[in-house]
């Protein structure tokens, strides 16, 4: 049984799939991964995942930042930021999207399991 449905959102497919592979041994189920902030929007429309896991850095017009504002702002879907960059303008960015996490790459199982369980726990009705 899944534990929840996972959208990835990362524009290096290679990382997306080990991502996705370890988000399947962990219990979870992968409905989709997307390279675009843009893709990413589109598909929380169709899918309604339970939590959205953000790259910061994506192809196209529109980082994850801005993706993951609509998203939250349409939707109310849990974003947690997985990136490489938390510099301290990063860091401003993202706070003011009330993002459910943010994962510094590189991460541990650990890390990202107890993240992803927090962020599903809060975001359930009361």
């Amino acid at each position: 049984m899944s534990k929840g449905t996972i959208l990835i959102v990362e524009d290096d497919i290679i990382i997306a799939t080990l991502l996705q592979n370890r988000l399947v041994k962990l219990g979870y189920t992968v409905v989709r991964i997307t390279s675009t902030g843009e893709d990413a929007i589109a598909q929380t429309d169709t899918i309604r995942p339970d939590l959205v896991l953000m790259d910061i850095r994506l192809k196209g017009e529109m980082d994850g930042i801005a993706a993951a504002e609509i998203i939250r702002g349409q939707h109310d879907i849990p974003v947690i930021y997985l990136t490489s960059h938390s510099d301290d303008d990063t860091i401003e960015r993202a706070k003011k999207t009330r993002p459910a996490g943010f994962i510094i790459k590189p991460f541990t199982d650990d890390n990202l399991k107890t993240t992803i369980e927090i962020a599903l726990y809060a975001s359930r009705p009361v």
